[in-house]
């Protein structure tokens, strides 16, 4: 089945901001309908989030969650690490990164959920959603301009956050969906050893 009668083809391209983190532009396209149109959006880089389980002696599972202040929200948020791709980077070693240098953790196993596309109207970011187990804890490595508290709960807590509008941060929100199902055994996920 052809999608061509829904797509937009670019006629013109005007940059709007090349900062250091994101690439804003401003397109004239034409629409199915030969009209034209105005699309503003940003490329970002793309990201990974992990969903770290980690297994306490009694058998009981917590999550590893943060909470950091957003400045575009101008509050604090409840989200599971993540964090942006650099050049040319493998996500999975993102994950692995981003894991460790914002909670101290690192994960013997590893499993790739899916992909994530959290703001499709105006920017071209992907985010890949990783769960990480058999967690052991390390040192922290946080950049210099990062400010961030890391605290376990339990999926339980979790989704009563989300029940209750706490946690509105959409990839975390989506991180929950993944969860609930990888948890009930309705989503089943391929687990590999860390490189």
């Amino acid at each position: 089945m052809s999608d061509e009668h829904l797509i937009e083809h670019r006629v013109s391209q005007e940059e709007l901001l090349h900062g250091h983190f994101l690439h804003a532009f401003r397109d004239t396209v034409r629409l199915p309908n030969k009209g034209l149109a105005t699309r503003e959006y940003v490329v970002h880089p793309g990201a990974v989030m992990v969903i770290p389980m980690l297994q306490m002696p009694d058998g009981q599972m917590r999550l590893v969650l943060e909470r950091q202040y957003r400045y575009p929200v101008g509050q604090v948020m409840i989200e599971f690490p993540a964090g942006k791709l650099d050049a040319g980077e493998d996500p999975w070693l993102c994950a692995q990164r981003e894991l460790m240098e914002e909670t101290g953790y690192r994960a013997r196993e590893w499993a790739k959920a899916g992909v994530l596309h959290p703001v499709i109207a105006y920017s071209t970011e992907v985010i890949e959603i990783w769960f990480a187990r058999d967690l052991s804890l390390g040192e922290r490595q946080l950049d210099s301009e990062e400010f961030l508290d890391v605290f376990t709960a339990t999926p339980q807590e979790l989704m009563g956050w989300c029940q209750q509008g706490l946690v509105t941060d959409g990839k975390t929100l989506t991180g929950a969906l993944w969860l609930q199902n990888v948890l009930s055994g309705a989503w089943p996920l391929t687990w590999q050893s860390a490189t």
